[in-house]
């Protein structure tokens, strides 16, 4: 007879890797959206918010690329230009994105709440805590020093220029597990707000968690959330809830607050043998 045998982890979660803007800064994630409604109105282009926001968590200059090919924005570049968008069109908005984007960033880097005691209590578990992002190093490093002023500073940081793809590919996740040690990929855990960012921790065979409330997919500050309808928040809520499910998340939660609960539920799964 021939029998084959499967490996199980069953030890406890090791490592945190945190997107940044939506997740642990930037509450809403406005910096990006409102910079690349710039650079298009700049080309003479009108994109609405949605349409920034749809391919958020990716690396700018791949966000960009999206953004153009819309169906939406493609006419409205060929009615404009005269022609379909092309590689240099990209380089350029790329260009001018990455100045006004280092202007603006420190103005939307404060710290989303509950973001330092969620990375206490994790490393009072003996989790190590990484960042990835969809940021240029540049931009990250800004974003990297302002959360620094505030009391919170990863182990280690991946930029998506730093790696040879951005998200959804798995290598800024990789880096970060190589970095700091950290292995199997069922002893990591994944947190963003975005489906890229979802797909980065499947494409890497991690656990992966979505943060609904305060980052892309609502994509409003903690003042506005506090202003809108409880019946218009509850729609908002559950549409991004929905979103972030469909793109494969294991977990979804409103904030960073709720991930220490996520991460018991975790080992408990890992205990008896389950992986993502």
């Amino acid at each position: 007879m021939n029998f084959t045998y499967q490996r199980s982890y069953r030890g406890r979660i090791k490592l945190a890797v945190f997107d940044w803007a939506g997740t642990t800064v930037d509450y809403g994630c406005y910096a990006p959206a409102a910079v690349f409604i710039e650079g298009y109105r700049r080309k003479g282009i009108a994109i609405s918010i949605n349409q920034a926001r749809a391919p958020m968590g990716m690396e700018k200059r791949a966000h960009i690329q999206t953004i153009g090919a819309m169906e939406e924005v493609a006419a409205q570049w060929q009615k404009v230009h005269k022609r379909p968008m092309q590689q240099q069109d990209v380089d350029e908005l790329y260009a001018a994105f990455v100045p006004l984007l280092l202007k603006t960033l420190a103005d939307y880097a404060a710290l989303i709440p509950g973001t330092r005691a969620t990375v206490d209590v994790l490393r009072t578990k003996g989790i190590k805590i990484g960042a990835t992002t969809g940021y240029f190093t540049e931009a990250m490093a800004i974003v990297q020093t302002a959360a620094a002023h505030q009391g919170y500073t990863p182990d280690f940081s991946v930029a998506a220029t730093q790696v040879s793809a951005g998200r959804p590919a798995p290598w800024m996740l990789y880096r970060v597990m190589n970095e700091l040690d950290v292995y199997p990929p069922q002893a990591v855990v994944k947190i963003g707000d975005t489906k890229p960012d979802i797909e980065e921790g499947l494409n890497a065979a991690v656990w992966t968690v979505g943060v609904a409330k305060t980052g892309n997919e609502i994509g409003l500050n903690e003042a506005e959330i506090a202003a809108l309808p409880a019946a218009e928040l509850a729609t908002k809520r559950a549409h991004a809830y929905a979103t972030l499910h469909q793109a494969g998340a294991h977990y979804v939660v409103d904030s960073i607050d709720d991930l220490p609960a996520v991460v018991d539920d975790i080992n408990a799964r890992l205990a008896r043998g389950e992986r993502p």
